[in-house]
């Protein structure tokens, strides 16, 4: 959904600029002041519109993802135990009694000499027979083969372990140097061992939006985690403990867009990387404002509202004091987010945003259509 948003405010402004004539500030503005349903139209109820100031730069940051422990994954790693399934082949010794442990000779591993998990999941020992062995963890199978043999030895000691891992994986796809498959073994596995198994994340990854699929009684869950988080910042919140069939997959970047328009030397579209894009950065990237005729005080940024009764927020950058370009060091770009360089005056820019409003709502309209149709 807000994705969608987003989208709908880039297209809004993409379509805005097809009649580039009659909105953007400076052409045709006579045309639109003897608009008078148009002039009279408050749209002040659906717009988040506040000046870029270091309160709330202070308060966008604090949203941003910080340091901090993953008690729960502890706890899961904490108690984690291999549970034996199918495939698997285990390595069974009884000592002091030699035969009953199948020597793996010269030319053999332990994987090819050990007891096979077959698909009724048993394997078959000496004088016991078949035993069940799938779904259970490995000191519960010593217990079990201890309990069943000592009817024939007087107190055996006796020692399991798996000799080969084959019955589960977790599959990590998408834009990482390795896409690979990767066993699960009685050492826990979370999705940053995964990751770095794989050779790491490469140079296109989307590291704010990687999907973990995992199996659960319900069905198939998909959840969107952001690296970004857990590689620079230190957030564990991130990182999950893996199990059998979990998928990994890592999008591409070509969805983190930001795009800078107005009165700038070279209008375009970049793309937020792994260390992020500020305002600044994106500014300077198009060679910054048009000196000549750019309006300093109205650098804008919109981006698409979280709130369900807001439809964008609009920061506003006021370098007319050459001081405050320090904020734009400091303001973070998000994906999908439009900056607006106007050469009009600024009260003029809110009649532009009068505007753009109906496309900007017709277009969230279409989009919250598709979404009830998806859902």
């Amino acid at each position: 959904m807000y994705m969608n948003k987003l989208k709908a405010v880039t297209i809004s402004l993409m379509l805005a600029g097809l009649s580039a004539c009659s909105l953007v500030p400076g052409g045709h503005v006579d045309d639109i002041e003897r608009n008078e349903a148009e002039k009279s139209f408050d749209i002040s109820e659906k717009i988040n519109a506040m000046l870029m100031t270091p309160d709330v730069i202070n308060r966008l940051k604090a949203a941003e993802p910080v340091a901090q422990q993953n008690k729960v994954l502890e706890a899961e790693v904490n108690n984690y135990s291999y549970i034996i399934g199918h495939g698997d082949v285990l390595n069974i010794t009884v000592w002091d009694h030699p035969e009953l442990t199948i020597p793996a000779g010269q030319f053999r591993s332990a994987g090819e000499a050990g007891n096979v998990v077959h698909a009724d999941g048993t394997i078959f020992y000496p004088y016991i027979g078949k035993v069940k062995v799938a779904g259970l963890s490995v000191s519960r199978v010593r217990d079990l083969i201890t309990e069943r043999l000592s009817r024939y030895i007087e107190k055996p000691q006796i020692d399991v372990s798996v000799a080969a891992f084959r019955s589960q994986r977790t599959f990590v796809t998408g834009e990482v140097k390795q896409p690979t498959v990767l066993p699960i073994t009685n050492v826990p596995m979370t999705l940053l061992d995964a990751l770095n198994t794989s050779g790491g994340l490469g140079p296109n990854a989307d590291w704010r939006s990687v999907v973990l699929t995992t199996n659960t009684e319900q069905g198939s869950k998909e959840e969107v985690l952001d690296l970004y988080a857990l590689y620079q910042k230190g957030d564990m919140s991130q990182n999950r403990l893996l199990s059998h069939n979990d998928i990994i997959h890592v999008p591409r970047n070509d969805a983190l867009k930001v795009f800078v328009m107005g009165d700038v030397e070279q209008p375009t579209t970049q793309r937020i990387d792994r260390e992020g894009l500020t305002l600044a950065e994106a500014l300077n990237n198009t060679g910054g404002i048009n000196e000549a005729t750019a309006d300093a005080s109205g650098i804008f940024v919109l981006r698409a509202s979280q709130q369900a009764d807001k439809l964008v927020d609009v920061y506003q950058l006021d370098a007319s004091n050459g001081a405050a370009l320090i904020l734009s060091t400091q303001f973070e770009l998000k994906p999908m987010d439009i900056v607006y360089v106007t050469s009009a005056p600024v009260s003029r820019w809110n009649k532009v945003l009068v505007q753009l409003f109906p496309t900007f709502n017709a277009i969230r309209n279409i989009s919250d259509s598709v979404d009830r149709f998806q859902n």
